[in-house]
């Protein structure tokens, strides 16, 4: 009997997810199986350009009773009902018990408004306004990387991911603590370093650029691939061509491509789906800067 040579689009294998530091399994002769699930496309959905009564807008009053202003471009606001506080929050003090442990946490969380108008998302803005939502981004970063040791901005979109409004926002948690995944990356990509003096996420540029397997879009500064390691359908990971640690050591270019290429990739979830599609999408950066709370 022939020897079987493996091929990863038909055998089941593990593959290796290097920032995290673990396995996935991936059964690809799986996609052969017959399937019969329901296919339609969603509801026509009419969202107002302007709600009176969407807190998110222009000129509308919160549940705290702040009144936003007449914003015609990005706006910020502390998060109404934040997950983190910086202050007022008692410590849990000492653990009672090595397997009940607790600890501080101390953070900012705030709410970026990406646009006026409620029935836009970022596909629909122009290049420009995109870019507009980077320089914020960019800033916001330095400043709240300064005082923290960990900035997580990130966008849920559509009622399926979670998000509560549809205006089109994002969210920006700052934390005194390094949550699990930032602290897994670090970590590697440390340990990758140290192996290879390079840097891992440049070699992993470099290497899908030269296999051309994976490739959704790319321009000058930016690529976006399906990850080998993927886990979620239609993952992308979107990285710089130049080895870049946070979003402050772009360029105006880079910046310019970034809102370039995030049009062309949410265009194309857009297309391919009929919908405005729903996802879940964040920055991940080298951590802050900042010497944080002493830790109980």
């Amino acid at each position: 009997m022939a020897e079987v040579k493996f091929d990863p689009k038909d055998h089941q294998h593990i593959r290796y997810n290097p920032l995290r530091g673990d396995w996935i399994l991936v059964s690809a002769h799986r996609m052969k199986r017959p399937w019969k699930g329901q296919v339609e496309k969603p509801p026509d959905e009419t969202i107002p350009r302007h709600d009176p009564k969407n807190p998110l807008c222009p000129g509308n009053t919160r549940a705290n009773g702040k009144v936003n202003p007449d914003y015609d471009s990005v706006f910020l606001f502390d998060n109404d009902f934040p997950a983190l506080l910086d202050e007022g929050a008692p410590s849990p003090g000492p653990s009672e018990h090595e397997l009940l442990r607790s600890e501080s946490a101390f953070g900012k969380c705030q709410v970026m408004c990406f646009h006026p108008w409620s029935d836009i998302t970022l596909p629909l803005m122009s290049v420009v306004e995109i870019r507009k939502v980077i320089d914020e981004w960019a800033t916001l970063t330095q400043n709240l990387g300064s005082k923290h040791q960990w900035v997580q901005i990130f966008e849920n979109k559509g009622a399926v991911m979670g998000c509560s409004n549809p205006h089109p926002h994002c969210q920006v948690w700052a934390s005194s603590f390094l949550p699990n995944e930032a602290r897994s990356e670090d970590s590697n990509q440390k340990d990758y370093y140290e192996r290879n003096k390079s840097p891992m996420l440049v070699d992993y540029v470099n290497l899908e650029l030269e296999k051309k397997e994976r490739i959704v879009v790319e321009n000058d500064s930016w690529l976006v691939v399906v990850p080998y390691w993927a886990v979620w359908p239609y993952e992308t990971l979107l990285l710089p061509k130049q080895h870049r640690l946070r979003l402050t050591d772009l360029s105006s270019q880079e910046k310019d491509d970034l809102a370039d290429i995030m049009k062309k990739l949410l265009t194309k979830y857009d297309n391919l789906f009929e919908t405005s599609f729903p996802y879940s999408m964040g920055w991940h950066g080298e951590i802050g800067r900042a010497s944080c709370r002493e830790r109980v």
